[in-house]
């Protein structure tokens, strides 16, 4: 029998010598019990994913409310477009994805940062002399949100921060966190149609400042900035050299009486990388098509932010190929009467929600002037509406609203008379 000195569960001169006996048995070798050794499973979730907490997807995914039988549930929670079915896309985007399938010319892998001429005609679709694009430029994902991932995985290290607004969209936190990125929110102004506190937000920023998130059109607040608002963010993030990473997943989802400015056509020299996709604009959430822009007029990003998407994307095998395959057609051929279509639904529910949450004691909502949202404030915070439900459900939505504030309000008026009585 021969005899081996084994080194385990140690580092360097003080690690720990077994000494294992192996025997031979034929053209095998078995080893015999390790002595001072007990096997036991040590089976652990990993740090990453306890640090991951979605607070709208972990009320939503497991709210398990008995419904009022005399009343039908009214969800005004998740921003998805499809939910009642008064919002379908357009026949040409399903004709679009429907020829694509029957063809099967799309079954495979695709490039991991998506196929050069799906690429190329986001590239074109959004190319402006302002800020001008190549298919080099973009990097397709799996949907707006894995979009996001990627920019703050590329921009940022463990240990440094992002700025986030407040309120803001949830996941932006979410991933940072699971990522171990400290989150910084920067405060968004109610009586200034939710724009920025630019003072706050530059206070925020130090030597750990890995990015700044701007969400414009914005996801909870409903609101666009205007070109002068968004010139005043770039100036800070120039002053500062901070880039800035670009929510812009609503873009063009604004009111007749509004204009949408992408940030990055209102910049030379700061660099910016842009995510969009599919899902609220063309109302496919479900299809998970996504786009990163990387806009670097200045070549600050260089090649390493590129590469680094490049490689981040590689962990999976990119977004759907049958979507991409259907994705020049979805965004050159659609009609501009479905865009129109859509925003005066959307404009039509914000009023109604708007004139009715208005009335309300304790309630100071905010004329939203875009995306799919409106932004109520005190009582005694923020909360949301979706305005993507059905108009009848609004005003049913809006009368329980009332019903609920009026009874609290009351309530606690009487208990401040009850405490002066005292």
């Amino acid at each position: 029998m021969d005899s081996y000195l084994i080194q385990v569960n140690g580092h360097g001169d003080h690690a720990p010598m077994l000494d294992v006996h192996l025997k031979s048995t034929g053209n095998t070798i078995s080893a015999g019990k390790v002595k001072g050794r007990k096997p036991r499973w040590a089976v652990r979730a990993s740090e990453m994913s306890k640090k991951t907490f979605n607070p709208v997807r972990a009320i939503v995914d497991s709210m398990k409310v008995e419904p009022n039988p005399k009343k039908a549930m009214i969800s005004l929670s998740l921003g998805d477009p499809t939910v009642f079915g008064n919002l379908p896309t357009n026949d040409e985007v399903t004709r679009a994805v429907k020829e694509v399938l029957d063809s099967g010319q799309c079954n495979g892998y695709a490039p991991s940062v998506g196929y050069q001429s799906c690429r190329e005609a986001v590239a074109a679709y959004y190319n402006c002399p302002e800020a001008p694009l190549k298919a080099q430029d973009v990097i397709l994902t799996s949907g707006c949100s894995q979009a996001i991932e990627l920019a703050l995985a590329v921009l940022a290290n463990p240990g440094q921060n992002i700025l986030v607004p407040r309120p803001g969209f949830s996941l932006y936190k979410t991933l940072a966190l699971s990522m171990g990125i400290e989150v910084k929110l920067y405060n968004l102004l109610p009586e200034k149609a939710w724009e920025i506190d630019l003072e706050h937000l530059e206070s925020l920023v130090d030597e750990k400042t890995a990015c700044l998130i701007v969400n414009n059109p914005s996801n909870p607040c409903g609101s666009v900035f205007s070109k002068s608002h968004l010139q005043e963010i770039l100036a800070v993030a120039s002053r500062q050299c901070v880039p800035i990473l670009a929510d812009e997943i609503y873009g063009d989802m604004v009111f007749a009486d509004c204009k949408y400015e992408p940030i990055a056509t209102l910049s030379t020299n700061v660099p910016i990388l842009s995510c969009g996709g599919l899902a609220k604009r063309w109302l496919v959430p479900g299809w998970r098509m996504g786009w990163i822009l990387i806009h670097d007029r200045r070549d600050i990003f260089g090649n390493e932010i590129r590469d680094g998407l490049l490689r981040l994307s590689q962990r999976i095998l990119g977004p759907c190929t049958i979507v991409q395959g259907a994705l020049e057609r979805i965004l050159h051929r659609t009609p501009p009467e479905f865009y129109h279509n859509t925003l005066s639904i959307l404009k039509s529910n914000a009023d109604l929600c708007y004139a009715a949450l208005s009335a309300i004691p304790g309630l100071q909502p905010v004329r939203p002037a875009g995306a799919m949202y409106l932004m109520c404030f005190e009582y005694p915070n923020f909360f949301r509406v979706v305005i993507t439900v059905p108009e009848e459900m609004i005003l049913e939505a809006c009368s329980r609203i009332q019903e609920f504030c009026e009874m609290h309000y009351q309530g606690a008026e009487g208990a401040q008379d009850l405490e002066c009585d005292k």
